[in-house]
């Protein structure tokens, strides 16, 4: 067999696994090994593992992860989303939907601080949907809305899905870090806007609620927000000026959170071991992921899989933005089915040269497009798991009716795709501007 062959063939296992509920680590792991022994042998297929396994957990840019997770961690178990919704509900509370509208908000200021689409759901889930149903709010659209702004936690700097993406493609993860800036801005202005229309069109769906007077917006000003501001101009304003590195903006960022909730007395010692614990969780899940991917990919880059279709791409003869949308599309039917995170691992040795080398695409603007579309699998079903989350904190919300209220918000990421499809600039301007 050609060592295209035994690639296709070793995919098409990898996704017979998947199907049988094989963990995706388990499968790009072992799925590698066999199809690297096919290619030369078991003893070279046991050393590349080796190899590659300990090169990669070697990598400095790696230690930045714990970092940002424990970083977003301290902030749910401190208090500060509390803070941050409460604002967010002060200042827009009034409008059609603004509870919802408040929701958005919120998450797009804990996304600053957290990096992490399911620490970013399940805080403002638990304060935000309990708050709506309260005022009557349609059980659809209050538990979607809750979590389709998760998204916004990968979107919004720091995310580890840009992490990982610059590490696996060797692109600096201070340039991805600003590309997601001007996005993610724009899919919760976008989220916004969509909860509006809806709740205007039908006011049963999201009532108003009750104005605040302008001290109580002021009172509610002096909460999350400014911790939120300070952190993030400590860690990522150093990161973007180039005086950290991002696991020393992120080491700067946790330690911030850490300081101020326990200034501030929001952080108990029972919420600190959490904060560990879970760091800890999170941060194997995230290492054995890449580990099982790195192997994976040495198989896809043996077997030639990514040469042989970059020449097939430039035979096929058609606009390189319509190969673009066949390659998104991909990434969309994958996302039912994977998470985000072991997506982008597994397909970047795919991929990438095909989308910058043979069709000419910025790396870093791609890098911003495929987070945001594999994101998108965290709140589509069957997998969906920020729709998971918020099931877990409404217990008598059946998830079918949660996905009923996803379809606008997947509209409007669907929306922001073909923005940065058309208008490149929305993710390049300021890694070009303070490059």
């Amino acid at each position: 067999m050609t060592p295209v062959t035994i690639g296709l063939i070793s995919i098409i296992i990898f996704f017979i696994f998947l199907l049988l509920r094989m963990p995706v680590s388990y499968t790009m792991l072992i799925t590698g090994i066999i199809g690297i022994s096919f290619l030369n042998s078991p003893t070279v297929a046991l050393k590349v593992a080796a190899t590659e396994i300990y090169t990669s957990f070697s990598t400095y840019t790696l230690s930045a992860i714990p970092m940002f997770v424990w970083m977003g961690f301290l902030a749910l178990y401190g208090g500060i989303g509390a803070k941050l919704f409460h604002f967010a509900y002060r200042t827009v509370g009034h409008l059609p939907g603004g509870l919802a509208i408040a929701a958005q908000g919120a998450a797009g200021l804990f996304g600053a601080i957290s990096g992490s689409n399911t620490a970013t759901a399940a805080t403002i889930g638990s304060l935000a949907v309990p708050e709506m149903r309260k005022h009557h709010y349609n059980n659809s659209l209050s538990t979607a809305s809750v979590a389709a702004g998760g998204i916004l936690g990968v979107l919004i700097p720091p995310s580890t899905l840009f992490i990982i993406y610059g590490i696996a493609s060797e692109q600096s993860v201070g340039k991805l870090f600003l590309a997601g800036i001007i996005p993610g801005i724009i899919l919760m202005i976008l989220f916004m806007v969509m909860v509006y229309i809806l709740a205007v069109r039908n006011p049963a769906l999201a009532p108003a609620g009750k104005k605040s007077t302008w001290s109580e917006r002021y009172q509610s000003l002096k909460g999350g927000l400014w911790e939120v501001i300070v952190i993030f101009a400590l860690s990522m304003g150093g990161l973007f000026a180039g005086w950290f590195t991002p696991t020393e903006a992120g080491a700067i960022g946790a330690g911030g959170v850490l300081v101020l909730t326990l200034l501030t007395k929001q952080l108990s010692w029972e919420g600190l071991k959490n904060s560990l614990f879970d760091t800890l969780r999170t941060t194997a899940m995230i290492m054995l992921l890449i580990a099982s991917a790195v192997v994976f990919g040495r198989l896809i880059t043996m077997s030639r899989i990514p040469f042989e279709i970059g020449g097939w791409v430039e035979s096929l003869m058609l606009p390189s933005f319509v190969i673009m949308a066949l390659i998104l599309l991909i990434y969309l039917i994958l996302g039912f089915f994977m998470d985000a995170l072991a997506l982008i691992l597994l397909s970047i040795p795919i991929f990438y040269p095909v989308v910058v080398n043979t069709l000419g695409y910025d790396p870093i603007w791609f890098g911003v497009i495929i987070v945001l579309v594999a994101a998108m699998g965290v709140i589509t079903p069957p997998v969906g798991v920020n729709v998971y989350i918020i099931k877990g904190v409404v217990k008598d919300v059946s998830v079918e009716e949660i996905f009923r209220g996803i379809w606008p918000f997947l509209i409007m990421i669907i929306v922001l795709v073909a923005l940065l499809m058309a208008v490149p600039e929305i993710a390049t301007f300021l890694p070009n501007l303070l490059s």
